[in-house]
């Protein structure tokens, strides 16, 4: 027998309609009550309709966009491909941000699924979340972007964040940096992790210990950079250099290096992940991993048009590069720069 939203609200202990202004992402409610009806949903697998189910190949012409930080300009280009590709295929695109938020993602999808939309490309807040599975029992066409989703095989667009970070580092080293710090976002987010792993391998590589205490791992935020470098630098033995894992920690490492009266790179190197456009105007010029964001969203976009159109495929992962563009901010001892 179908779930109804009354039975829902009868699990939550709550109305039908603070329900349904929950699956319509009004903000009117409180945290406590959403999380409450958030979680009746999961438990009694509800999957909202306003169609009824034999209509269910007839599908909308939108397709959804669930990124997981919209203040973060690396998933500008992201959106543009996704909205180009979409516009090409005859498709709208619905965007929403998750705010790394594993209930606010849910609660899109939810509100995705009532839609009927197409399809979704989603950046994943939890890799190991098992909300993905609703979304490929429920038919819906889905693909993971930037990161990887660890609990269910679906069509996924990635960097190689774990050769990128390794290079990166190594870079480092080359330069004559022997105690490098580093400052990660989040391990749940598979980018999180494998730039980790990159740290990790390349000092393991060059026979340098793994000093855990040089690790600051935080959700990927300018603020949690800024206080995450400061605890860094007012080590007893600081590191020599430092490696930002993304473009909001690498703001927030400038702005405590500034503020501690500290030069990059005669006091302390700098090398980050993600290109900005701004950091052009950053002296001395940035050693960065660029990422091919437009890329990576066109390819995610055109997956999800070939999986509308063959809901049967096999899964496919895109496996991207980036380059590393190296500038003064990583000088060491051993740095051409210097020498030159």
């Amino acid at each position: 027998m179908a779930v109804k939203i009354e039975d829902v609200a009868r699990y939550a202990g709550v109305s039908t309609a603070t329900v349904s202004r929950v699956l319509s992402g009004k903000q009117h409610v409180s945290q406590e009550l959403r999380e409450r009806v958030l979680a009746a949903i999961q438990d009694l697998n509800y999957r909202p309709s306003r169609v009824a189910r034999s209509l269910r190949i007839q599908r909308s012409s939108i397709i959804g966009l669930i990124i997981s930080d919209i203040q973060n300009p690396f998933f500008t280009s992201i959106v543009r491909a996704v909205e180009d590709v979409a516009q090409r295929s005859g498709y709208s695109v619905l965007l929403c941000n998750s705010d790394e938020d594993t209930a606010k993602e849910m609660m899109y999808i939810e509100l995705m699924l009532a839609e009927h939309v197409a399809g979704i490309i989603v950046s994943p807040t939890d890799s190991e979340s098992d909300m993905y599975l609703r979304l490929l029992e429920a038919g819906v066409p889905v693909v993971a972007i930037d990161r990887r989703v660890e609990s269910v095989e679906i069509d996924t667009v990635i960097n190689d964040n774990v050769a990128a970070a390794r290079r990166i580092v190594e870079h480092l080293i080359d330069n004559g940096h022997r105690r490098i710090g580093a400052v990660i976002g989040v391990m749940q987010a598979s980018t999180g992790y494998e730039r980790y792993r990159g740290y990790r391998a390349a000092l393991e590589a060059h026979g340098l210990p793994v000093d855990e205490n040089l690790v600051r791992v935080g959700m990927p935020r300018s603020h949690i950079g800024y206080t995450l470098t400061k605890e860094l630098l007012a080590l007893e033995n600081p590191p020599t250099a430092i490696f930002t894992g993304n473009n909001l920690l690498t703001v927030g490492a400038l702005r405590a290096i500034d503020e501690l009266g500290l030069c990059i790179p005669d006091n302390v190197a700098l090398a980050a992940f993600d290109e900005m456009e701004w950091m052009f105007l950053i002296k001395p010029a940035i050693t960065v991993v660029a990422q091919p964001t437009y890329e990576m969203g066109r390819s995610a976009a055109e997956l999800l048009m070939r999986r509308i159109a063959e809901p049967d495929r096999s899964p496919q992962q895109i496996v991207l590069s980036a380059e590393i563009k190296f500038h003064e901010s990583s000088m060491g001892p051993n740095s051409a720069y210097r020498k030159g």
